[in-house]
């Protein structure tokens, strides 16, 4: 099953504000902390521009010239399976139009209560060590694109 996160979304349902760069590493921190423990396929959408990259079970992917919303939709309608897609977000006409495309839809309480309490507050859990986010894309970074 994969899940498609509304990013901005859950940021902002969290914690009441537009998402600045540093919620953004945070949340991805945190799902990834959270997906080492499943088979759970996710991908992760940011409104604007900003570098993809691969972390695993884990994609984070910028909606560029559309919305995130639009691109979440145009993921679950290029689906082969839509019916095992789930779109996590906050936004109701974001869920009814992701139900209507055949997807489910989860809220971000259900999303983060199905995977987990582990670092809801920033906390790593206790027999885990914390993942940095920033060391795998360097290991995973294409040569020809490495700074010197």
């Amino acid at each position: 099953m994969a899940y498609l996160l509304d990013g901005d979304n859950l940021i902002g349902t969290e914690r009441g504000r537009a998402a600045s760069e540093e919620d953004r590493a945070a949340l991805v921190r945190e799902v990834s902390d959270r997906l080492r423990r499943t088979r759970a396929r996710v991908v992760l959408f940011f409104d604007g521009a900003g570098r993809s990259l691969v972390l695993g079970a884990l994609s984070v992917e910028f909606a560029r010239n559309v919305s995130a919303d639009d691109a979440i939709l145009r993921a679950v309608e290029s689906s082969k399976r839509p019916e095992e897609t789930t779109v996590v977000t906050a936004d109701r006409a974001l869920a009814r139009r992701a139900r209507d495309a055949g997807a489910k839809a989860l809220s971000p309480a259900e999303f983060w209560a199905h995977f987990g309490a582990a670092a809801r507050a920033g906390t790593p859990a206790a027999s885990e060590p914390p993942v940095d986010v920033d060391d795998w894309v360097r290991w995973f970074e294409d040569d020809a694109n490495r700074k010197s």
